[in-house]
């Protein structure tokens, strides 16, 4: 069974890197996470400063230690945050499944980087965690997040009505799923 032990595994693709999250992180983060054509997309109210993505970091992090949630950041080529992946949460006994989640500078949008960062997130979780099933989340606007977990393999099983509570009311989410005898 896994267990992470507050240690966050660095993870490397052919053009990206995965590695644990810092207070270094917030600046670029909340460039991101703020990002008005991101942070509709988050099932969060959007972040209002660097302090306030630091404490949301702290948190993370703590989360992590937790065993509730395993976030990395996702370095670019020349070593810079260009965004962040992970698990949501997971659930071992009993279930063996596990949720992702990412966001992505826009700038990076459409070159594959995503695809790349999830690869490394889902071989990790099947391999690794020993997780059976992967979730999705996305929100049913969202045709960008939908395209990209269907290019990962991910089926749509339905939709979650009012599932998430926000500022602006409730929301739907299309939940997606993938199972490891799915996954290459």
């Amino acid at each position: 069974m896994y267990v992470c032990g507050g240690s966050v595994p660095t993870l490397n693709g052919r053009s990206l890197e995965l590695r644990v999250m810092t207070a270094d992180d917030a600046e670029a983060l909340y460039r991101i996470w703020g990002h008005p054509q991101v942070a509709p997309w988050l099932g969060m109210p959007p972040v209002s400063s660097v302090e306030e993505t630091r404490l949301l970091i702290d948190q993370l992090l703590d989360m992590s230690l937790e065993e509730d949630n395993l976030r990395w950041s996702i370095l670019g080529p020349e070593g810079e945050v260009i965004g962040s992946c992970g698990y949501n949460n997971w659930q071992l006994e009993g279930a063996y499944r596990g949720e992702i989640g990412c966001e992505l500078a826009p700038e990076c949008w459409g070159q594959g980087v995503m695809k790349e960062a999830l690869g490394l997130v889902l071989d990790y979780g099947f391999d690794k965690m020993g997780l059976n099933r992967i979730e999705a989340l996305c929100h049913p606007d969202n045709g960008r997040a939908a395209g990209l977990v269907r290019s990962l393999g991910f089926r749509q099983e339905g939709i979650l009505r009012d599932y998430r509570h926000l500022p602006s009311g409730f929301q739907d989410v299309l939940l997606y799923s993938l199972l490891s005898r799915e996954w290459q």
